[in-house]
């Protein structure tokens, strides 16, 4: 459930104690529901997840969100964006304190172009979100709601993330009113 990526946080812990002023990436910090990044507007640059918890989701027309991945250490966000050329794709809100690395684009091109290194882990990163988004579409699909929801428990208190009911439906892809339903059936 909790996304993370340590052979990313580690190429970029390097790079970042090798940088020289002025840096190509500094390292902020975002309180519980800090955006980091906002669907529909332009990314200020990729972040790497250095430690905390955040929400990846989007915002549909219908004012409905759906929550796609929870993204802990050494995840990365704004890359398709960039890659891309686009306003960003979905939203990205702290859950937790947050700690990550900001990382200038035009720094994040440079390496694109020239850092064999970037490009094997980063492949590997969208490699596995494909894997990771059809095995969560096929777990959805086998299991039943109850067991997603007992998995999605069991992250909230193994994280210790304050998980509120719009955002467990939203993950689970169920109305609030379901959710209330197979909370309430739940109980002993």
């Amino acid at each position: 459930m909790l996304h993370t990526n340590p052979t990313f946080l580690s190429y970029i812990e390097t790079l970042y104690r090798q940088q020289e002023d002025p840096p190509d990436i500094v390292l902020k910090t975002f309180t519980r529901g800090d955006m980091l990044l906002r669907q529909g507007s332009r990314p200020p640059g990729i972040y790497i997840i250095r430690q905390g918890v955040t929400k990846c989701y989007f915002s549909e027309d219908n004012g409905k969100d759906y929550v796609v991945a929870f993204l802990g250490a050494g995840e990365i966000a704004g890359e398709l964006e960039l890659i891309r050329n686009t306003t960003c794709l979905c939203t990205i809100e702290a859950l937790t304190s947050v700690e990550a690395y900001a990382i200038r684009s035009p720094y994040f091109r440079t390496l694109l172009d020239k850092d064999p290194v970037l490009n094997r882990i980063l492949l590997e990163e969208l490699a596995d979100r494909l894997v990771n988004t059809a095995s969560r579409a096929s777990f959805q699909q086998l299991y039943t709601m109850e067991h997603g929801l007992k998995k999605l428990l069991a992250f909230r208190d193994r994280q210790h993330v304050d998980l509120s009911k719009e955002d467990m439906a939203a993950y689970l892809g169920i109305t609030l009113r379901s959710l209330n339903r197979l909370l309430k059936e739940m109980q002993p």
